[in-house]
């Protein structure tokens, strides 16, 4: 009995939640599906999966034995790396990433990467949702610090400044704040999340402390990108990421903000973007993966 095939099925019926997407993604019949679900089964001793003619979940020894053998293929592929003594970076790596730091920052490097590491193949997807590594087939994500969780494991790669910009034609009309309190009072364009809603918070540290603005939000928007355009085009004051603002900065599109009028008593600075890779265990860093890290790394 191959059994290793048989949960390979197994963790396929459950990542795509249903027999008939795990047939279409492995190729085979529903009811061969269905018929190695039995045999699994059947061999555990238990029933691992509550299956009606509508729906489909798994039991609660399911859940425990899901969560068991969920690593197996991948540890397998790496085991099978190791004996070959993998040395030479190669195959396919797929990259989640922000949205904006995709565009802005990993696009303009990864032709240099490939450049470096010719037989590494490379899927670059952007978004802001939350994606699942094991599920989608991602090697590695770059994700903001309030992106985190504890199921991953994150490296900080980067740390890149936030900058407080607006159009000059919105400073000469609304004028220019000159401590954070004074954001209250001014047009703000605000980024939210697009998983959960939340507004990115614009925080300051002050005397050592983390402090958040409070804010008049003009504009709301799940693209960073959008809110660059909002604030070239008079819509009021953003806080965007350096890889966005300076270009605009540079051109005279934007003018960017300092806080030159509060207290000399008090110290006040705008914490910064953190950039993490992330992985799903340490075993996942492979020599692709590494390698992928290290060049972003050093290269921003």
């Amino acid at each position: 009995m191959d059994v290793l095939g048989l949960i390979n099925t197994f963790i396929r019926v459950v990542e795509n939640g249903s027999i008939a997407a795990a047939a279409r993604a492995k190729g085979m019949s529903p009811a061969a599906v269905s018929q190695s679900l039995s045999r699994l089964e059947a061999h555990v001793g238990v029933r691992l999966l509550s299956r009606t003619t509508r729906s489909m979940t798994l039991t609660e020894n399911g859940q425990r034995y899901f969560e068991k053998v969920r690593h197996i293929p991948h540890d397998i592929e790496l085991a099978s790396q190791a004996a070959a003594n993998e040395t030479k970076p190669q195959g396919p790596l797929c990259i989640a990433t922000t949205a904006a730091f995709g565009r802005h920052v990993l696009a303009p490097l990864m032709p240099a990467f490939k450049a470096s590491f010719p037989d590494i193949d490379i899927e670059l997807i952007g978004t802001d949702r939350n994606v699942d590594h094991r599920r989608e087939g991602v090697d590695v994500s770059i994700r903001i610090e309030a992106q985190l969780n504890d199921q991953l494991i994150a490296r900080k790669i980067a740390s890149l400044p936030f900058i407080f910009c607006a159009a000059p034609a919105y400073l000469e009309r609304a004028g220019t704040p000159q401590t954070p309190e004074e954001l209250s009072q001014h047009a703000c364009l605000v980024f939210r999340y697009p998983t959960d809603r939340r507004f990115l918070p614009w925080t300051f540290k002050v005397n050592g402390q983390p402090v958040n603005a409070k804010l008049n939000p003009s504009f709301i928007s799940d693209d960073i990108d959008i809110l660059a355009q909002l604030a070239v085009n008079g819509g009021g004051i953003a806080r965007l990421a350096s890889f966005v603002a300076q270009p605009l900065i540079d051109s005279g599109l934007l003018r960017s903000l300092s806080w030159s009028g509060h207290s000399s008593e008090s110290n006040i600075e705008s914490l910064p973007m953190n950039i993490y890779a992330c992985v799903t265990e340490r075993s996942a860093l492979n020599s692709k993966v590494r390698a992928f890290i290290e060049y972003v790394e050093g290269a921003i």
